[in-house]
């Protein structure tokens, strides 16, 4: 069967979407699925799922991530090169919508995945009041599609209540052999200042105003009372780094990681800060955890999933920031 990804962001891009679709692709085509993917972004190197690149721009305010743009046309010009049997499309922007298009004219059935939350990221990206216009889009691009898949029954259920109808949950793994507490590394550690007795918590993900970092700091804060000598580390890129770093120097700040890299700082430090309240999943809690580490978050999507708070880590309700804090404690 020949399966045609239509996405938005993909690697290169660092971030939990790209990744997991590349995983999704790369699975299937071991599968002996012959599989390719349209997208925004040129591959980094060569091999790889075949792509086709389409025009672009970056998402306002937030440049690290970039919205695509095809025609009806181009798209069917990729169904007589291809020959697809079912498209899965992971982007509610013009080019899949155009992609949905495009598979009704040809008769294709239509996969579709809700990835992102981006209704809630509204109001921290100066669109306050647009959330419930955001779902009657949302729930029309998906209701034109066989079936539509997200990654938690928490999501799913939000999705239902919208309107959207077939929706299915698909889930989500993590690669164990990588992400293990074997990959911590002293050397790692020094270069934060911290020895074998300093704790050190950890953010990976985007530094960016929907992942509510603030709670993180005041988190760490809370964390750092009972030990002064603490450090806090964050892993990753995005638009809020720049104020972050200036607001708060005495963090430590690492970057974008990948692979091996990654798991080392996952692995190299002692508790991880999960402060969103805005994701579909949280495929990070999966890294953290298989890398040992105990997880502070909210109980919903993968932190309900997979903690059981008090024993491989601390759940506080949803949203309730106190409760949060008293985790860390």
């Amino acid at each position: 069967m020949r399966v045609l990804i239509v996405t938005d962001t993909f690697p290169p891009d660092i971030n939990g979407v790209a990744r997991t679709l590349n995983t999704l692709g790369e699975g299937l085509q071991r599968r002996g699925y012959e599989v390719n993917v349209v997208t925004t972004v040129e591959a980094a190197e060569p091999g790889g799922l075949p792509r086709h690149v389409m025009h672009s721009m970056p998402l306002p305010g937030y440049p690290g991530l970039r919205m695509g743009f095809s025609s009806t046309r181009q798209i069917l010009e990729i169904f007589d090169e291809f020959r697809p049997e079912v498209l899965y499309v992971a982007t509610e922007t013009l080019m899949g919508i155009a992609a949905i298009r495009a598979a009704g004219k040809r008769g294709i059935p239509v996969v579709s995945g809700f990835h992102t939350n981006f209704q809630t990221y509204l109001e921290d990206y100066h669109l306050p009041g647009m959330e419930t216009v955001a779902q009657a889009i949302l729930r029309s691009i998906h209701n034109h599609t066989a079936r539509t898949l997200t990654p938690s029954t928490d999501t799913a259920a939000m999705l239902e209540r919208w309107g959207i109808q077939n929706v299915g949950v698909l889930g989500r793994g993590v690669d164990t052999e990588l992400f293990d507490p074997a990959h911590r590394s002293v050397e790692l550690r020094k270069s934060w200042g911290a020895d074998d007795a300093t704790p050190v918590a950890v953010y990976v993900g985007r530094i960016a105003a929907e992942k509510n970092l603030e709670l993180a700091v005041r988190a760490f804060a809370v964390f750092r009372e009972a030990r002064p000598q603490a450090r806090m580390v964050f892993v990753g890129d995005g638009p809020r780094l720049a104020a972050l770093r200036e607001q708060h120097p005495e963090f430590i700040y690492a970057g974008a990681r990948t692979g091996a890299d990654l798991a080392a700082h996952y692995a190299s430090a002692d508790v991880f800060l999960f402060p969103s309240i805005t994701e579909t999943f949280g495929n990070v809690v999966l890294e953290a955890m298989s890398a040992g580490l105990g997880v502070v978050a909210f109980d919903y999507a993968a932190p309900r999933l997979l903690i059981r708070s008090g024993e491989n880590g601390w759940l506080a309700p949803l949203g309730d920031e106190n409760a949060y804090l008293a985790q860390v404690r």
